[in-house]
């Protein structure tokens, strides 16, 4: 269960992006070296294949001020999310419509992630303004700690110091898989009224805290590590030189792990300030 926005992308998950004919035309009709070019009694020139140009490349810069762009529309929404409130339900489900159809499509759309920022925007912002009527300050504390988390991760993802591996990568499937069967189950029992707790099996005392409390710590570690593999996906496809536009893709990829990580620790905190 990696970030599906990366690993359907054929940019980021091994196969090679596709091309138009006339995309393919241009870059075949190009100048290269030719037979005449090369020295007396050397073997032919194989034909070359074909490069984009730099320009059209995904570079780490352009890719960050898409990435920028996308919480920029984020934050817009949000706004509009927390001084309208009662949008945060239709807006998480077109958010769900727009995150499968973003997520399946074969080349990204700027506008389709875009559409999704914004809605996602005013989900969030709705669901951060009910939270800050029962907690005061939790807001700002859990933007605080999503901040923290992605700053250190990418620090020392920078450095070189962490880095997705096999073995974690399956270490991390297995535990999404259970954190995902999981939240099924609790959400079954608190929509028909097994569980009295606010937030079902999750307000369940274990070893002196909230069963929430422990899962939120787990699943911070695992947002972390989403985030990792997401942008050891970045590297790749700057490696690769894929098509520029992917650069949006990978945008949507760290929008969808940087809110889920917000939406996890603010539900840390609220489930850890409501058993004081």
């Amino acid at each position: 269960m990696a970030n599906p926005a990366f690993s359907n992308s054929p940019a980021f998950s091994g196969k090679a992006p596709s091309m138009t004919v006339e995309q393919l035309n241009e870059l075949y009709g190009r100048p290269s070296a030719t037979d005449q070019d090369r020295p007396a009694g050397t073997a032919p020139l194989a034909p070359a294949a074909p490069v984009l140009p730099e320009a059209e490349r995904m570079t780490y810069e352009d890719t960050i001020m898409k990435i920028v762009i996308s919480f920029g529309v984020l934050l817009l929404g949000a706004a509009v999310g927390w001084f309208v409130p009662v949008l945060a339900l239709p807006a998480a489900l077109v958010g769900l419509v727009l995150g499968f159809v973003n997520v399946f499509k074969k080349q990204p759309s700027r506008g389709l992630i875009l559409a999704y920022a914004a809605v996602e925007g005013v989900f969030v912002g709705g669901i951060s303004y009910l939270f800050s009527t029962m907690w005061e300050g939790i807001v700002t504390q859990a933007l605080l700690g999503t901040l923290a988390v992605v700053g250190v991760t990418l620090a020392l993802f920078a450095s070189g110091k962490v880095r997705a591996t096999p073995k974690l990568t399956r270490i991390f499937l297995v535990a999404m898989i259970g954190y995902a069967a999981f939240s099924l189950v609790n959400f079954g029992l608190m929509i028909f009224g097994v569980t009295d707790g606010m937030f079902g099996l999750r307000s369940v005392e274990f070893l002196g805290l909230p069963l929430g409390a422990w899962l939120g710590v787990l699943v911070v570690l695992l947002a972390a590590y989403s985030l990792v593999m997401d942008f050891e996906n970045i590297k790749t496809g700057v490696e690769r030189s894929v098509p520029r536009v992917y650069g949006w893709q990978a945008a949507f990829g760290i929008l969808v792990t940087v809110v889920w990580l917000y939406l996890e620790i603010l539900r840390l905190i609220a489930i850890l300030r409501g058993s004081e």
